[in-house]
């Protein structure tokens, strides 16, 4: 099992609008390309000291590397420029893939 982690840093002025949009757009839509299985979205507690905003895991988990592949290439280009024009310099993300040990 692959989980594709996605890090996003929201600026405050816009939080409650991401997290509504998220749930109830965003997160919607991925599960929609039927690639994952399940998500979890975490709301990151930990803190770096000159850190702004509010910060969310948002964590997708797929069968195989071939299906995250897919989701890749296929889904996220659009799915992720629908985020970057919505909230376009109000937030920042980083993805990272882990695998079930």
């Amino acid at each position: 099992m692959i989980v594709y982690s996605v890090t996003v840093n929201i600026d405050s002025s816009i939080h409650e609008d991401w997290l509504a949009w998220m749930k109830s757009k965003h997160i919607p839509d991925v599960m929609a390309t039927g690639y994952f299985t399940e998500y979890r979205l975490l709301k990151v507690i930990s803190r770096q000291e000159d850190e702004e905003g509010v910060s969310y895991n948002i964590q997708y988990t797929c069968s195989s590397m071939a299906d995250l592949h897919h989701y890749q290439v296929e889904k996220a280009p659009a799915l992720q420029k629908e985020h970057s024009d919505r909230y376009d310099g109000k937030s920042a993300a980083f993805r990272t893939l882990l695998e079930f040990a």
